[in-house]
C-alpha cells in the first residue's frame, strides 16, 4: 500500500522504530504494539480508502479478530483531504472521527514573543523522563488515572527506545529545574522529521514556553539531524495550531482518524 499521507508515513516511521509489528496487507496496514497494547494509535488499521456502508460490518469483525484481546478500536484513513463526509458510515457505526491538521515547515523564525527564562535543552537523565509521565498525567485528566498512568508509562520507554537509538530526541522547557512543556522530534525517513507529544502544562501556559521550545527543536533538526520538512499533528480548533503557525509552520494536510474507547 503506497501511503499518500505524511501523517500517517511518519506515524508508521516511528513506530517501526519503536519495535511495532507493521503489515502490509495491500486495501490496509495492521499496526500491533505488543508492547502498550492499550495505545490506540499503535494497534490500528490503516485503510487505503473510506470504507462503504455496506463494508463497515465487515471491516468491524477483521478488525475484532485481528486485535481479540483489545478493548477498543482505531482506524486510520489514508488521504491529504478531508474526508468525513465518506467516513459518516463508519462513524456510525460507533468509532469518533477525530480530524488532525498536518502542518509542515521548511523553515522556521523565531515565535513573537519567545520565553527567555526557561531552560531548553534535550532530555538526559531518568529524572526528565519521569517528569515527563507526571507532565503527561497533568495534561490528560479525562482518563481513569490508574491506567493511563500504565500507558504514558509505556509510551515514555517507548518514546526513549527511539531516541537511544539515535532516531529521534526528545527535548524540554524547564522551569527552575520543573518540566513545564515536553516534545519530541523523531527521523522519519526521506529528510522528513515529526514532531512528537507537544505538551505544556497546565500551570504554565501562556509563557511561551512552547513556541520556543518548537522553535529550538526545529533548528536541531535541520542544523543536526539533516532534516529537509518537518511535520506535526495538530487539533485544529485547539489553540496550539496558532502557536506553530507563528513559527512557520504551514496547514499542508488533512489526517483522518477514527477510535472507539470501548467496543459495543
Amino acid at each position: 500500500m503506497d501511503v499518500q499521507s505524511l501523517a500517517f508515513r511518519t506515524d508508521l516511521a516511528i513506530l517501526a522504530l519503536a519495535g511495532s509489528e507493521i503489515e502490509d496487507q495491500g486495501t490496509r496496514i495492521v499496526v500491533r504494539s505488543p508492547t502498550n497494547p492499550s495505545y490506540y494509535w499503535g494497534n490500528f488499521y490503516l485503510l487505503e480508502r473510506p470504507p462503504a456502508a455496506d463494508e463497515v460490518d465487515a471491516l468491524i469483525a477483521e478488525y475484532d479478530a485481528d486485535f481479540p484481546d483489545s478493548t477498543h478500536r482505531a482506524f486510520g484513513v489514508d488521504g491529504t483531504g478531508d474526508q468525513r463526509d465518506a467516513l459518516a458510515p463508519l462513524a456510525a457505526a460507533g468509532p469518533a472521527l477525530d480530524i488532525g491538521t498536518v502542518m509542515t515547515a521548511t523553515s522556521v523564525h523565531p515565535p513573537p514573543r519567545p520565553n527567555t527564562e526557561a531552560v531548553f535543552r534535550p532530555f538526559e537523565t531518568d529524572d526528565d523522563w519521569a517528569q515527563r509521565i507526571e507532565l503527561a498525567m497533568a495534561v490528560d485528566t479525562e482518563y481513569e488515572p490508574e491506567m493511563h498512568r500504565v500507558f504514558v508509562t509505556r509510551k515514555a520507554e517507548h518514546d526513549r527506545r527511539v531516541c537511544e537509538s539515535g532516531s529521534g530526541s526528545w527535548w524540554g522547557a524547564f522551569v527552575d529545574g520543573r518540566l513545564g512543556s515536553e516534545m519530541g522530534i523523531v527521523d522519519a525517513w526521506g529528510g522528513l522529521a515529526r514532531y512528537q507529544n507537544v505538551e505544556t502544562h497546565p500551570d504554565l501556559r501562556g509563557r511561551g514556553l512552547a513556541g520556543t521550545l518548537v522553535h529550538r527543536v526545529a533548528q536541531h533538526a535541520f542544523d543536526e539531524r539533516g532534516a529537509h520538512t518537518l511535520v506535526m499533528v495538530a487539533d485544529p480548533d485547539y489553540l496550539a495550531v496558532r502557536v506553530y503557525r507563528s513559527v512557520g509552520f504551514d496547514d499542508t494536510e488533512v489526517q483522518s482518524q477514527l477510535q472507539q474507547k470501548e467496543r459495543g
